[in-house]
């Protein structure tokens, strides 16, 4: 038995789902790619990320969910897989035989995503005619009975595809939004038939599928399927805690094995897996699941570490420890566990933007695993350098940071160096912020670890000058220019004032804000700010002045609302599309759409924008040394996967 076996051993004890035997009790959680070709064939990417999920020794394997009809009516992704026609059978076997040849159970997902579905259509379908939150979603027609009963068939039809494919179980989707959740909510079934009104009415369109898969695959195929243990969704007049317990206790009954229990939907104006939200945060929900049911309870959302998922499954909580976005981060995280090598686990960031991704129809990355959907190209792969060469890096931000244990493990002779007194750049700020921001510190403990792993030389409060190049008997062969990015006085007339800070430093605790405090700008930087005073404990007068028309433009979607609300709870005085004229004698001068120019008293000034590239070195090392990069902010200053992903890149290039 392995150390991580040893500490963790309810997590990598044996489950079983219906008639399936699971070495562990880790499900890789099913989630859409946009890896696939529009006409929802499978691709050689796609294979190749999921058999990255399989190889790492999960017990269970989830595919992305597939859509269901010729229409595209349930496609709510451009690059979602299809299963409407046997001709997808080739494609998905593909998958199936991926998992298996690494002893991972294999488990397909049926997914139609009604209101929120047709993607490449001007409509799309549900239950009722309720217009959509989120404005990116069309109005749906209301779908009729002969659609309704077309629609049953349909998805009992793709299980037998499944079965074809090779897959040892079937999943169906019932969750955020999607179709099935669309009749079970009163939400957005508002139908006076025989699929609408009361509970048993509103999930009968889920249970006639289920009935349908379960008569047509026999009783020794596991059918899982995902429902809402709360849908968040009481603004809205969304089912009760007790309606969603009532639906799942119908789909058990109906005959499913096993439940994977979500939170939420897509409208919902609660967040629920934002890092403001705290791990393990809705494991009473499982709990609740598991007191009320006689099958397997299955749970993603924020259960990020091993701990966990642990205590969970050993207080009877939990059956299943399900990973989606960690294990998009990192697909070797249950290999890691049982080594007992967590220190090298990838972090998940929970910065979202491999749903920010979908949302803008692109294949997913992420922050910080740049290699994703690029599992089996070689180009992306760390080999041998042909040469062992003298490695510079200049910065120690993520680029720098990435840049340096990529060249370490090609096997050069590696050095960084960071002109202040920690590592993490911008990122070591952001981590001091409040709201969750605080795991940001995860990412760069991970990339501490590797450099000192890959024996990367690290030298702090050491700034890097021209003469460090002058000796060319001493001089590095390769220079990487990581050098980041600052904020200057210079950029606002009236600025070279003593009340006059930057963002950085009062988020570090260098500078006290007086009381009545403006911040310029309105992207990340300053909305940061703002949520740190916010979060301070301290009353301030905030006062925020943005250029452009929308607040944060470099935030991810899945925070940005967020922040909005805080401001707004916070009661901090936003101008937008404004511009600040000048710093004077009686505070802050600007010209905004609602009132002209008027002059803003304040305390302090914090400058949050814009930023500069730092590469000023670059001109002086351009003839010192052989080869030279300039990464990251440097180039231009930008969001952090920009720079992590140049930072791994640049490492691969040398």
């Amino acid at each position: 038995m392995n150390l991580g076996e040893k500490k963790y051993p309810h997590v990598f004890s044996p489950a079983r789902i219906g008639k399936m035997e699971l070495k562990n009790r880790i499900k890789y959680a099913s989630t859409e790619t946009n890896f696939n070709l529009r006409d929802g064939f499978v691709t050689d990417v796609e294979v190749a990320y999921m058999e990255a999920q399989a190889k790492s020794g999960a017990g269970l394997v989830t595919t992305q969910g597939a859509y269901t009809d010729p229409a595209g009516e349930g496609k709510g992704y451009v690059g979602m897989m299809g299963i409407w026609d046997d001709k997808y059978i080739p494609g998905l076997k593909r998958i199936a035989d991926v998992i298996r040849k690494h002893g991972a159970k294999s488990m397909c997902q049926l997914m139609h995503c009604g209101r929120v579905g047709g993607i490449e259509l001007d409509y799309t379908v549900g239950p009722s005619v309720v217009k959509q939150a989120i404005p990116r979603f069309r109005e749906p027609k209301e779908m009729s009975l002969e659609k309704i009963h077309l629609t049953i068939q349909e998805h009992i039809n793709g299980a037998r595809r499944i079965i074809e494919a090779g897959f040892d179980s079937i999943e169906i989707s019932g969750i955020v939004g999607y179709l099935i959740s669309n009749f079970n909510s009163k939400y957005t079934n508002k139908r006076t038939d025989e699929y609408g009104g009361s509970v048993e009415n509103r999930a009968r369109f889920m249970r006639e599928i289920i009935e349908g898969i379960r008569k047509e695959v026999g009783t020794d195929i596991p059918i899982v399927i995902r429902l809402c243990g709360e849908e968040l969704l009481d603004d809205r007049g969304g089912n009760t805690p007790e309606e969603c317990l009532q639906i799942i206790k119908i789909a058990e009954k109906a005959g499913i094995d096993a439940l994977s229990v979500t939170i939420g939907w897509q409208e919902s104006a609660v967040s629920v897996i934002t890092r403001d939200i705290p791990m393990g945060n809705w494991l009473f929900i499982a709990e609740r699941m598991k007191k009320n049911l006689n099958i397997p309870v299955c749970m993603a959302y924020r259960l990020f570490i091993p701990e966990l998922s642990e205590k969970a499954i050993s207080e009877g909580k939990l059956d299943i420890w399900e990973m989606c976005r960690p294990m998009i981060a990192d697909p070797d995280i249950p290999r890691k566990i049982i080594e007992d090598r967590q220190e090298d686990i990838i972090p998940c960031m929970a910065c979202n933007l491999c749903l920010a991704r979908l949302f803008r129809d692109q294949p997913i990355t992420c922050l910080v695993r740049p290699t994703v959907g690029y599992e089996a190209h070689p180009d992306w792969q760390i080999t041998s350098a042909p040469k062992k060469k003298k490695v510079y890096v200049i910065g120690g931000g993520p680029s720098g940071m990435q840049c340096a244990i990529v060249a370490a493990r090609k096997g050069h002779d590696v050095s960084l160096f960071e002109k202040s007194n920690r590592l993490g750049g911008q990122l070591a700020t952001a981590s001091k912020g409040y709201f969750g921001d605080e795991e940001f510190s995860r990412l760069i403990n991970y990339f501490s670890t590797q450099l000192k792993k890959n024996n990367v030389n690290v030298f702090l409060n050491r700034e890097m000058t021209e003469k460090d190049f002058a000796d060319p008997l001493t001089a590095p062969d390769t220079v990487v220019l990581a050098s980041g990015s600052y904020l200057s006085k210079s950029d606002i007339p009236g600025a070279n004032r003593d009340n006059v800070c930057f963002a950085h430093d009062v988020i570090e605790g260098k500078v006290k804000p007086g009381k009545r405090v403006f911040i310029a700008g309105g992207r990340g930087l300053g909305i940061a700010v703002a949520q740190f005073l916010l979060g301070s404990g301290n009353q301030y007068e905030i006062t925020m002045v943005e250029s452009q028309k929308k607040l944060g433009r470099d935030v991810n979607p899945s925070y940005i609302w967020r922040y909005v609300k805080k401001l707004k709870e916070g009661k901090v005085n936003v101008y937008k599309a404004s511009k600040i004229i000048e710093i004077n004698d009686d505070g802050v001068v600007i010209d905004s759409p609602e009132g002209g120019r008027v002059t803003i008293p304040v305390d302090t000034i914090i400058l949050s924008d814009p930023l500069h590239s730092k590469n000023e070195l670059a001109e002086h090392l351009e003839y010192a040394v052989g080869e030279l990069y300039t990464i990251g902010d440097a180039v231009k200053p930008r969001r952090a996967h920009n720079a992590t992903m140049e930072g791994y890149r640049t490492g691969l290039k040398i």
